[in-house]
């Protein structure tokens, strides 16, 4: 099928019109018009050939909400008209130990696919820039919010999950005090789902014009991390840290505010590692430095399910997607509160 998309031809050109061919529903296929489609810091980094491998031309987007235009003769769960999800995974070998664990982001056996810049059936995948798609019914996910909500429920599947995934593994919740370092598009997002989930939450910023932000997101506290007496009055103290911060930094600093056995999870990627902590830091304690990827399937639907059920959303700024460079160039400079949305409307005014 011929579709409308947005794409990048090399990693030195804006991304502009392109046409995509979109295979025709299989079986336990699901097709799916686009209404919205996020847009990730991972977009950019991928488009711009910041991360080694990018095939061109090359078509972002992995945060998508769209309405169902027809399923396949064997799909069970999804029917014609109804309001769904897909996230950062397309496909998966599915029979791997993580797989029938439901953990598909760690795929032991082909790896995940990814919605875009993957590989599928011996073809490239095409993420949301684009006005429809059609995905396998195991990565499609229902979605329960109000319509009037969906443009800032897109971001859930990549902003969302990320920072839930970590949060419901290491246990947060009532009687856990949970730092967020970073108040950006993942960040203000685990302070949300932390505070939701019932933890005692504390934001870290650089930036003392975010603190009345911090605190109208749910958190209990803000601490100023360049103040070195704001940081010293928690030290010991904290049960989990969520690093969503994606450019290198002291992780000493954080790794001191952890109790005995408590950890530090990163979920931003620099694309220079950070210094390397003390490991003294790490053995007087117990204390462990982590990391995770996104989601599974039942955990993506059980975060959903979750952000439905207590109203949560992201804060978002929508954007046409002629827009789309201009956008880019506004996330480096961190000008969005929080996540930008392509209203894909506009795409049928693209030329």
């Amino acid at each position: 099928m011929k579709t409308k998309s947005f794409a990048a031809q090399s990693a030195t050109t804006p991304l502009g019109p392109h046409t995509i061919d979109r295979r025709e529903p299989k079986a336990k296929d699901v097709a799916i018009d686009i209404l919205y489609c996020g847009v990730c810091h991972s977009d950019l980094h991928t488009a711009r050939g910041e991360w080694a491998g990018t095939q061109y031309p090359c078509v972002p987007g992995h945060e998508i909400i769209g309405r169902v235009t027809a399923v396949g003769s064997d799909v069970k769960k999804f029917k014609t008209g109804q309001i769904v999800g897909v996230g950062c995974m397309v496909d998966s070998c599915r029979t791997c130990a993580s797989c029938k664990d439901g953990l598909e982001q760690y795929c032991e056996g082909s790896g995940f696919v990814g919605t875009y810049n993957g590989t599928l059936d011996g073809k490239t995948t095409y993420g949301g820039y684009s006005a429809a798609i059609v995905v396998d019914e195991h990565f499609v996910l229902n979605i329960s919010h109000d319509e009037k909500d969906l443009a800032a429920v897109a971001p859930l599947l990549c902003a969302g999950i990320t920072t839930w995934s970590p949060l419901r593994h290491w246990n947060t919740g009532p009687g856990k005090k949970v730092g967020v370092v970073g108040i950006g598009g993942l960040g203000h997002m685990g302070i949300k789902l932390a505070h939701a989930l019932g933890a005692h939450v504390v934001a870290f910023t650089t930036s003392p014009d975010k603190v009345k932000d911090a605190k109208a997101l749910g958190a209990d506290e803000v601490v100023i991390s360049k103040d070195e007496k704001q940081m010293a009055a928690h030290a010991g103290s904290f049960d989990f840290i969520l690093n969503t911060v994606a450019a290198p930094h002291n992780l000493d600093a954080f790794i001191t505010l952890l109790k005995r056995d408590g950890t530090m999870t990163l979920v931003g990627a620099p694309a220079t590692p950070h210094p390397s902590p003390a490991v003294f830091n790490l053995i007087f304690g117990r204390k462990s430095l982590a990391g995770s990827l996104i989601g599974g399937i039942p955990e993506t639907q059980e975060m959903l399910d979750f952000c439905a059920k207590h109203n949560i959303t992201s804060d978002i700024e929508t954007i046409a997607i002629q827009d789309i460079n201009k956008s880019y160039e506004r996330m480096l400079k961190g000008d969005v509160k929080y996540r930008f949305v392509i209203d894909m409307e506009s795409l049928k005014k693209a030329a």
